[in-house]
């Protein structure tokens, strides 16, 4: 494994990149099509270290999967039903958020025995929220380590009904409620305590639900309506969109010293959220191209910003490497839920950005960025976080090279992320 990996100053910006599926979209479809009626194949899967826990846990419940064009092409044979095994089982997540989530409500509807673990760090991002939402509906889940924290214990006996769901903290334990409600035994309403963050995650679920024969509705994010007894339909073929969160480096990389960049695979048509990163760049001033499959960026002067950025989160830690090159300061605000994804993002960015000269102020949900007037070489560690790699590698951007530390975190998501950025840089 490499511990390091050092980046030499780029001093141009030029090319096209094809990107890969979509991590959100991925780990979706594939839980989809395993309990849908009819055999689905996905095109464009993304094979990264979190769709991999899904398909490995896939295939120890007994679902036909035959992977081929490098693994980018998927054949799901369904099982209509959810997800089950005799025997009791221990299953692996790592940390990944997209699997453990939607598993931990799906799992719940069968009479299974299922522990679910993960890495460290999964064991210290807060569940209670989704459990405690899935035992009103009748769910038996103990907590085995740490209470409100995994590994968890799930034996079944999820049922539907009336339900209430904190949505503060994180959209995918709505996710994994939506997805899994349709197949309990009775209706469910679902009711949003404080206020949803990511809402368009929420959009995504929705959207792929529908495309797989389910329609849910949705009171204006208060409230969900969900009939139970339904049946998952494959849609036969599906085209993942490219992944709108891995393609915002490419675009920052371009306003920050392009020449332009075009990323395929996404556009103004995508179900992402993370496609609005391209229209807070062109706020910014960078000149932006949208079309059917394709974003272009091209370099302008660029400016700090003021924005709320709780339904893009994982753009905005993008935007915060803009900053860097952007006259002015910018604060991005009301991102609490940095604090609880692959690390504490909040604290994590603030320590690498004064690291390399920047100015940070770090509230409990906001960060403000002052550009630096002159950028320092630093070690970044990544806190085996794959956005922190991926956002710090733009330094290199700078006129001053930057060693990221455990780069290999990036396979989380994006295994060939920096052969990307090679192709493009100069």
């Amino acid at each position: 494994m490499q511990n390091s990996l050092t980046l030499n100053p780029i001093s141009f910006i030029n090319g096209t990149v094809h990107l890969p599926g979509s991590k959100s979209i991925s780990n979706r479809v594939l839980l989809l099509s395993a309990i849908s009626k009819g055999t689905t194949y996905l095109h464009n899967l993304l094979f990264s270290d979190d769709t991999k826990y899904m398909l490995n846990t896939l295939r120890i419940f007994g679902i036909n999967i035959v992977l081929s064009n490098n693994n980018t092409v998927c054949r799901i044979k369904g099982q209509a039903k959810p997800l089950y095994i005799e025997k009791k089982t221990s299953l692996f997540l790592g940390n990944a958020g997209t699997a453990m989530r939607p598993l931990s409500a799906i799992l719940s509807l069968s009479n299974n025995d299922i522990l679910l673990t993960g890495d460290d760090r999964m064991k210290e991002r807060p569940i209670k929220h989704l459990v405690n939402a899935l035992r009103q509906g009748g769910a038996n889940i103990k907590y085995s380590e740490t209470n409100n924290y995994p590994p968890i214990h799930i034996q079944g006996g999820f049922s539907g009904g009336n339900i209430t769901i904190n949505g503060s903290i994180s959209s995918q334990f709505l996710t994994a409620l939506l997805i899994a409600s349709p197949l309990a035994i009775i209706d469910s309403k679902i009711t949003i305590k404080g206020n949803l963050v990511s809402k368009p995650y929420i959009d995504m679920t929705l959207k792929l639900i529908s495309q797989f024969g389910i329609n849910i509705i949705n009171d204006s994010y208060n409230c969900f309506y969900i009939k139970g007894r339904q049946q998952y339909q494959s849609p036969g073929d599906y085209f993942i969109e490219g992944d709108a969160s891995s393609a915002s480096y490419f675009l920052a990389a371009a306003a920050i010293k392009g020449g332009s960049v075009c990323v395929t695979g996404i556009g103004e048509n995508s179900i992402q959220g993370d496609v609005k990163f391209s229209s807070i760049l062109k706020k910014m001033g960078a000149f932006i191209t949208v079309g059917n499959n394709f974003i272009c960026c091209k370099k302008g002067t660029l400016y700090g910003i003021d924005l709320d950025m709780n339904d893009i989160p994982d753009a905005a830690m993008t935007v915060a490497m803009v900053a860097l090159f952007s006259i002015g300061e910018t604060i991005i605000r009301n991102i609490y839920n940095w604090r609880v994804k692959e690390t504490d993002r909040l604290s994590a960015m603030s320590a690498e950005l004064r690291k390399i000269g920047a100015i940070v102020n770090e509230g409990n949900d906001f960060i403000h960025i002052i550009p630096p007037k002159k950028f320092f070489y630093a070690n970044i560690n990544t806190y085996n976080d794959h956005r922190i790699a991926m956002c710090f590698s733009l330094i290199a951007l700078s006129n001053v090279k930057v060693t990221l530390l455990n780069p290999n975190c990036v396979n989380k998501t994006f295994p060939h992320y920096f052969k990307e950025l090679h192709c493009i840089s100069f």
